[in-house]
């Protein structure tokens, strides 16, 4: 279709990086085009707006966005000597830390907002036009973004399984950590809003709903709990799984802990990162806990829940870690016995009290820590899996596989599990017999009927 046909739909393509908040703005960017008449597009090449939705969480991330825009300056060049139009936008966080920066590196960007700020894409892109200038917006707007977003863009989703936003910011300033300062303080939907959008979401076919927060069991909405919101999201009846990501330890409330054994829609797996098995270490990057409370957390989870599945993130090379600092990492490892983790070495972010410290650890001794670290939490998740082999597990079907009659879908642990069904199980809970593990998914068997 030729870029000047006066009657072709306007494509959008959104790339986001990073967490699973980002993947949730993202789709609503997606939802808030969709209004202006924007169709989506599954490449940069084929689009007239691309967003590179960002995360500012370590510095490899953000200079991958550099290299992505270098590579659009060629594409949005031909576009134009065709007399088409490709604008290009950066948000997300990386364009909350460095919006003037990134205007002034990149002259081919025409709009930069932040995460707070995205429901004014539609305000921003008819502003750009106009003046035929870059907008910025990085600011901390007064106003509530998610009313702003349901007036403007309901939800809409095709999938089976979907994330809802309830929490968002952070509070607790942690030393290595950029979040306080790009995506704001804490702060809490209305249960109201949430159980409305989650309704929305059912209504369209979901099945499962992840509630995300940067510090998602900080949840206080009108003064409520995240254990009191999942039990009236439990009301829904076509919602038949809920989870929660990610957690703070300092926030593991006891109703919280209870709804696990109370609440038979909420699934046995919690994401709680601890970072570091030091309690010097946990000092300096102010978590706020030691290794001891951050044990009996777990202890107490699993006393209620006892086929809880623990997922963790690890930290390496934090700055002052000696090889005691990290071998108390390895042994907190070692007694919690993860399903899943998410590890990584420290990386500097400008801004933030760690990255002033002048005993940063070694770039070779990071990566030789993290080889360990690695190591130990693959063994356990390889252990984990192959404890699932001759269980029968209700697993959620989401998708198609790659191969003819297969089906893909997600066990309570969130692992993926492959079984030959029908297409016709798409959207339903099928018991299945599990007969072997691969390195990152699960496969299954249909031994009877669905749950």
């Amino acid at each position: 279709m030729d870029d000047n046909h006066p009657t072709a739909p306007k494509k959008a393509f959104v790339k986001s990086y990073g967490c699973q908040m980002n993947v949730y703005d993202a789709t609503r960017m997606e939802e808030l085009l969709a209004a202006e008449g924007y169709v989506t597009s599954e490449t940069a090449e084929d689009a007239d707006l691309v967003i590179f939705n960002t995360c500012h969480i370590r510095e490899k991330a953000a200079e991958k966005i550099y290299s992505e825009l270098g590579k659009l300056r060629v594409l949005k060049t031909e576009k134009q000597m065709r007399g088409g139009e490709m604008k290009i936008a950066v948000a997300g966080c990386v364009a909350q830390a460095e919006g003037a920066q990134i205007l002034k590196r990149e002259k081919i960007v025409d709009l930069v907002f932040g995460p707070q700020t995205y429901h004014r894409l539609p305000d921003m892109l008819k502003e750009n036009r106009r003046t035929g200038r870059p907008v910025i917006e990085t600011e901390f707007p007064a106003e509530d973004k998610f009313d702003a977003l349901i007036a403007k863009a309901p939800r809409k989703s095709t999938q089976v399984a979907a994330f809802l936003t309830i929490q968002e910011g952070c509070d607790k300033f942690c030393s290595f950590c950029v979040v306080p300062y790009t995506r704001g303080a804490e702060f809490s939907r209305i249960p109201r809003q949430i159980i409305d959008e989650a309704q929305k979401l059912a209504d369209q076919g979901v099945v499962e709903l992840t509630l995300l927060g940067q510090n998602v069991n900080a949840y206080r909405g009108d003064n409520s709990s995240l254990a009191a919101l999942v039990a009236e999201l439990s009301k829904i009846e076509s919602i038949k799984r809920l989870r929660y990501t990610t957690s703070h330890p300092r926030d593991m409330s006891d109703d919280l802990i209870e709804a696990h054994a109370t609440n038979g829609k909420l699934m046995p797996y919690l994401h709680l990162p601890v970072q570091s098995g030091s309690d010097a270490i946990l000092k300096a990057m102010n978590r706020g806990h030691d290794a001891e409370h951050y044990l009996r957390l777990i202890e107490r989870v699993r006393a209620t829940r006892p086929d809880m599945a623990i997922s963790g993130d690890f930290i390496v090379g934090f700055p002052g870690e000696t090889e005691a600092d990290f071998d108390a990492t390895l042994a907190i490892v070692r007694e919690v016995g993860y399903a899943s983790a998410y590890s990584f070495k420290y990386s500097e972010r400008p801004g933030t009290p760690a990255a002033e410290r002048d005993d940063q650890v070694p770039e070779e001794v990071k990566s030789e820590r993290l080889y360990r670290l690695q190591a130990l939490l693959n063994q356990q998740l390889q252990n984990f899996n192959a404890a699932c082999v001759d269980q029968t597990l209700p697993v959620l079907i989401e998708k198609q596989g790659r191969n003819a009659g297969q089906m893909i879908g997600r066990s309570p642990y969130l692992q993926s599990v492959h079984a030959d069904l029908p297409e016709t199980s798409l959207g339903k809970i099928v018991l299945l017999k599990i007969t072997k593990t691969m390195t990152n998914s699960l496969t299954g068997e249909y031994p009877g009927d669905s749950a």
